[in-house]
């Protein structure tokens, strides 16, 4: 990559490593009344940052680690400390990671002054401060000058943050340097910048997800670059619309039914083709009922063509001919990249799809590219995340990254 990694930086004995890492783990209950209740369910995120972690303390640095919880908008949310974080990390580096209760201020000076070369401190939650994410420089831009005066070097290697333009994950970036990548952002960048830039062939993009508003850009920027782009999910009914066919209940974006159309043009004329599902799994049970039902059982279902949808009925999975079309393509390519569910994954009768695509990528020859978020936990719940080649940390880092838009948290560390 085009940034410096920390292996650019020298003599780091004693020197104060200050790492944005993404620790932003699920958790059960999801919001916990007190840091004692909070249990770790998926410790992936800290498991891809050890490699960063390991080396700093190799070196001899004294590692302090920023990174969030959840959602707690500003303000101390009990159940949303990182305590919980700090112990797993203390079990799997195999060393104490000490954590206090702040990320800034006078206990968190005292405690990095404390440290020795090779300890590693976990600070609080960054987002209990609302100037973290705070959208004006006059607000955020204090906070990270407080954050920078705590290290000697910057060491970002959140890439599921490096699209949020925050205090810790760029604003920083100003005031402390070196300012370099980790390990995980640069693999990230690498891997996903590849792909783009010199792709091997036959090279497809697989898109789900609900809304197309979400993917618009994303799939605009895949026309002309991939071989083949195949469209699943809630957004496909979109396109259904926008070639003149009946989708019943189905979720559909009119306000961007012109835009799908310019695209449909454009994939033809640039050499991209366009593949749509066949056939759909269908209910007419409204999607409230759907999504209380966690079982499956009992709700009505058929599979019919993609123009035989009746009224009163909704699309929510891709169907069996689908399925055999799409795994034909996956079976063709070389490489793939697979960005969201291709139907309401969250319920058993309308999982087939993912699921059976899933394992279809697990099974492949080709170099498979799971583009974080909904994908990166279906392939995890099905089994099959080490069959896959590269699984992204960053849902949205991931997406708009493959849309072509500068992230934030890269472009503010220091060019080679």
């Amino acid at each position: 990559m085009a940034k410096k990694t920390i292996d650019d930086l020298q003599d780091l004995n004693g020197k104060r490593a200050l790492v944005r890492v993404d620790f932003n783990v699920s958790i059960k209950p999801k919001l916990p009344a007190t840091r004692d209740e909070a249990t770790i369910t998926d410790d992936s995120r800290i498991s891809a940052a050890l490699p960063t972690i390991r080396d700093l303390i190799g070196k001899g640095a004294k590692v302090i680690l920023m990174s969030h919880l959840g959602r707690p908008d500003g303000q101390v949310v009990e159940g949303l400390r990182l305590d919980v974080v700090a112990k797993r990390l203390s079990e799997l580096l195999g060393q104490p990671v000490k954590k206090v209760d702040d990320c800034v201020g006078p206990e968190v000076e005292a405690a990095i002054a404390a440290m020795q070369p090779g300890d590693v401190l976990m600070l609080e939650n960054v987002r209990f401060h609302p100037e973290e994410e705070a959208k004006d420089d006059a607000t955020r831009l204090p906070f990270a000058q407080q954050l920078a005066k705590l290290g000697d070097v910057y060491v970002n290697d959140a890439f599921g943050t490096a699209h949020r333009d925050h205090a810790s994950t760029a604003s920083i970036a100003r005031y402390l340097h070196p300012a370099v990548a980790g390990y995980l952002l640069a693999k990230e960048i690498d891997t996903l910048g590849h792909a783009l830039e010199n792709p091997a062939r036959p090279f497809i993009t697989i898109l789900g997800g609900a809304k197309v508003k979400d993917k618009l850009k994303l799939i605009a920027h895949m026309i002309g670059k991939v071989d083949v782009l195949l469209i699943g999910g809630g957004m496909a009914f979109t396109f259904y619309k926008a070639k003149g066919l009946e989708v019943g209940t189905s979720l559909v974006d009119n306000e961007r039914l012109d835009a799908v159309k310019e695209i449909m043009a454009k994939s033809e004329s640039q050499g991209t083709k366009l593949v749509l599902p066949e056939d759909v799994v269908i209910s007419n049970m409204p999607i409230e009922e759907i999504l209380a039902n966690k079982s499956g059982e009992g709700i009505p279902a058929q599979v019919v063509g993609a123009e035989q949808i009746p009224s009163g009925w909704a699309g929510l999975d891709i169907g069996p001919k689908s399925i055999a079309d799409f795994s034909k393509y996956i079976k063709e390519a070389k490489l793939v990249v697979w960005n969201g569910p291709l139907g309401l994954s969250e319920n058993p009768a309308f999982a087939q799809g993912t699921a059976a695509i899933a394992e279809q990528l697990a099974t492949t020859d080709a170099f498979t590219i799971i583009g974080g978020g909904d994908s990166a936990e279906a392939v995890k719940r099905l089994g099959f995340a080490d069959q896959m080649s590269f699984i992204s940390t960053g849902g949205g880092a991931s997406l708009e990254f493959l849309e072509g838009t500068p992230l934030p948290g890269v472009v503010a560390l220091d060019d080679k």
